[in-house]
């Protein structure tokens, strides 16, 4: 487990200044009731065009929590709306709900989840948008989904306890075809910005727990490139720069990551908000080649291979032991920037007092102190590295 994550990142990135720049009234969002039936709801989870974000928890209810769910759906009885974000036409990313689609999706496959293994589920559906028939009918993973239900009265037992979805009977079209309300939220303009995303996640879930934007951006942008960012992620020089083991619960390293990239390629067209800017980045790089992604794993291993001669504390503030991304950005940057437009890797070694300059430069502190997310500030902390920082 990582450290408390709010404890080991001197607060420079996005999470100190740009959150709460989302103004809901710039955008034109709409949201559609619609009544799905259930069977086709269990359609686009079988499809992908229903996906579970990154940041949901895992599927926690109990049998007899999701076996009252679909007696409740085969009463008729109402249950609770589901809320869905169009990201695109038939993608929707489930806002609030979870729990309940999963437990239909489980029940029509007639198999539920065990307990100890619903993390790796997790990780197998977010890989495939759906649990493969190898692992669906391996009974380590799963048992069969068999109706719990309590009996009303001592002498009369419930008349679907029992049962599964193909022994259902004459209730199994009922069950088939019973709507569920759904409220589906889209943005509709600007089509090329999704940062009222964040008000609409942080409003509508109901989780209790208040999202990070590298949470949402995680789900809204998964991509190879994130996937190789989720790789460097776990180099050890990496981890002992960050001082955890561990990656961030709730992906800040991730964030530095590619925040870092993202003034390497595009930081010349920076302006704010953060949040704006790596949406756009991320949204960018889902785009990425193969090549593209491989390259920049290898020039990120090549800047730690530059990061050799340097003690594991280098890019942590001295009077609070805390990760300075203000300074590991400005260093990436320059230490990588000429590599980059030549589309080479970093052969030489960062000289530290280089990096000590840069540390007390009295413009890039300045530029350091507050407002660090303005875009003349960040213009000023890269020019900066750029002619301190050296390579030998």
């Amino acid at each position: 487990m990582a450290e408390n994550a709010t404890e080991w990142f001197d607060d420079y990135a996005e999470s100190a200044e740009g959150v709460n720049d989302v103004v809901i009234d710039e955008y034109d969002i709409t949201a559609t009731p619609n009544d799905f039936n259930v069977m086709t709801l269990n359609s686009f989870i079988e499809l992908g065009a229903v996906r579970i974000p990154g940041f949901q928890r895992n599927f926690v209810w109990d049998i007899g929590r999701s076996s009252k769910l679909i007696e409740s759906l085969l009463l008729g009885l109402p249950v609770p709306q589901l809320f869905l974000y169009e990201q695109s036409r038939n993608k929707f990313l489930v806002i609030d709900g979870q729990q309940r689609l999963m437990s239909i999706y489980y029940f029509m496959k007639q198999r539920f989840p065990r307990k100890s293994k619903r993390s790796q589920l997790r990780l197998i559906f977010e890989k495939y948008g759906k649990i493969p028939d190898e692992i669906l009918y391996d009974d380590e993973y799963f048992e069969t989904f068999n109706l719990k239900l309590p009996s009303q009265l001592p002498d009369h037992k419930n008349k679907f306890h029992g049962l599964n979805y193909s022994t259902l009977g004459e209730f199994q079209t009922a069950l088939n075809l019973r709507p569920m309300r759904n409220i589906v939220v889209k943005q509709n303009d600007p089509s090329d910005d999704d940062s009222s995303m964040y008000e609409i996640f942080n409003r509508l879930n109901t989780g209790g727990v208040n999202l990070k934007p590298q949470e949402i951006r995680t789900s809204m942008y998964h991509s190879k490139f994130y996937e190789m960012l989720y790789k460097i992620n776990r180099e050890e020089k990496w981890r002992d720069f960050i001082g955890s083991k561990e990656p961030d619960i709730h992906m800040k390293d991730i964030e530095i990551l590619l925040r870092s990239f993202a003034m390497l390629i595009d930081g010349d067209k920076y302006k704010p908000s953060m949040i704006k800017f790596l949406n756009q980045f991320s949204k960018k790089c889902e785009n990425h080649k193969e090549s593209q992604n491989d390259y920049l794993e290898s020039l990120f291993k090549s800047f730690l291979s530059a990061c050799e001669n340097l003690p594991p504390d280098i890019f942590k503030n001295k009077n609070n032991n805390r990760f300075n991304i203000a300074i590991f950005e400005a260093i990436f940057y320059a230490a990588s920037k000429k590599a980059f437009n030549n589309r080479e890797t970093i052969r030489e070694r960062i000289n530290y007092e280089s990096i000590t300059m840069l540390a007390n430069d009295k413009d890039f502190v300045e530029a350091s102190l507050e407002g660090t997310t303005r875009a003349n500030n960040i213009k000023r902390r890269l020019e900066r590295a750029e002619i301190l920082i050296t390579l030998e």
